[in-house]
């Protein structure tokens, strides 16, 4: 049998798990409560776990890439939720152009750094 599944959930931490609830809601995602100290959060079939649990070192650390189909229209979707200006510590970037693709940064209440992006075709 080969190595098969469905999809792949990373786990995240918060520093204040509240706040990132919140922040995570305002961004777009559903939660689903797994337990008192973590929930799921989904767009469509993509999600990630967030726990209730600080580590700093694992926070500093952790990077989620979330590939989109348009990146102009995302990076005008994130920005008109004024998150910058609802959240402490919430820092959102201008668009990066790279020889592999294109992306965009937005870095979470707790310091979690995502990637908004897109890939170039291969030849």
């Amino acid at each position: 049998m080969n190595l098969s599944g469905k999809s792949i959930r990373t786990f995240i931490g918060a520093k204040s798990y509240t706040i990132s609830r919140r922040f995570y809601h305002d961004l777009g995602f559903e939660e689903i409560i797994t337990s008192p100290k973590m929930s799921y959060f989904h767009i469509e079939d993509f999600g990630f776990y967030l726990q209730d649990a600080y580590v700093k070192d694992w926070i500093d650390n952790s990077m989620i890439f979330f590939e989109v189909n348009d990146l102009d229209s995302t990076l005008k979707h994130v920005r008109d939720l004024r998150l910058t200006d609802n959240y402490e510590n919430v820092r959102l970037s201008e668009i990066v152009y790279n020889d592999w693709g294109n992306e965009f940064f937005l870095h979470d209440p707790s310091g979690i750094l995502w990637h908004f992006g897109n890939f170039n075709l291969l030849p």
